[in-house]
């Protein structure tokens, strides 16, 4: 068999460049089963307000529940398929008003506790940046991003006025998956071997004429390890 030593070395090389280029837009994984139980907002481990009405527990529950959504139409955009920031966008026009009672709920809720105008709205600033950096995650970043994604398509699609039904449902799943899980498909990461063996490229392989020497150094191959 005749090769010519040039072209061996560059399809080797070629190759080699092939087989470590990712793809890209492509998510594949399995993400853990982050399903829990409906919830009020005020339950242990959940950001409460104290002394809150129901009416504020829903509207802290429904203010959550956006600045998760938030979080995720940023956090998410490496894989525009999910939809984060799409279906982000069509829920604050879908249900405007019911993001704008939560929050002027909210702002009379600190205004009330932090006895003024003034410190109730430092207070409410504050509120809103832990509540934001709350949903902030990096090793949880895949699972966090389909439960999202999920949550966002029922929110953009809710009914008007029923936004807080959503929320009640979702948000469980929303917190549980902010905790780092691996996939679930296969018990360990699969490893795909990209290396390339390699032909001989010393002059004992080869003749004067780049040709090569079959019968000193066998078949010519490039193979993935």
């Amino acid at each position: 068999m005749t090769v010519l030593r040039k072209l061996a070395a560059i399809t080797a090389i070629a190759g080699a460049a092939l087989a470590v280029t990712p793809a890209s837009a492509q998510f594949f994984f399995k993400p853990h089963d982050f399903s829990g139980p409906p919830i009020r907002g005020d339950e242990p481990g959940l950001p409460t307000l104290p002394g809150a009405t129901d009416e504020e527990v829903r509207a802290n529950l429904v203010w959550n529940m956006r600045s998760a959504l938030n979080v995720a139409a940023l956090q998410c955009q490496f894989e525009p398929s999910l939809l984060t920031v799409e279906n982000y966008n069509i829920s604050l026009i879908n249900h405007k008003d019911e993001f704008k009672k939560s929050l002027d709920i909210l702002t009379k809720y600190f205004t009330r506790v932090n006895k003024g105008l003034k410190p109730g709205q430092a207070a409410m600033d504050r509120y809103g940046t832990k509540t934001y950096s709350a949903f902030t995650t990096v090793n949880a970043q895949l699972g966090f991003c389909q439960t999202a994604a999920a949550v966002a398509t029922d929110a953009a699609y809710a009914p008007r006025g029923e936004l807080y039904k959503v929320a009640v449902r979702d948000m469980s799943s929303l917190r549980n998956a902010l905790i780092p899980f691996g996939e679930e498909r296969f018990a360990r990461r699969v490893r795909v071997d990209t290396r390339l063996s390699l032909p001989r490229l010393d002059d004992v392989c080869w003749d004067k004429r780049g040709t090569w020497l079959q019968r000193k150094c066998g078949e010519f191959s490039t193979t993935f390890r």
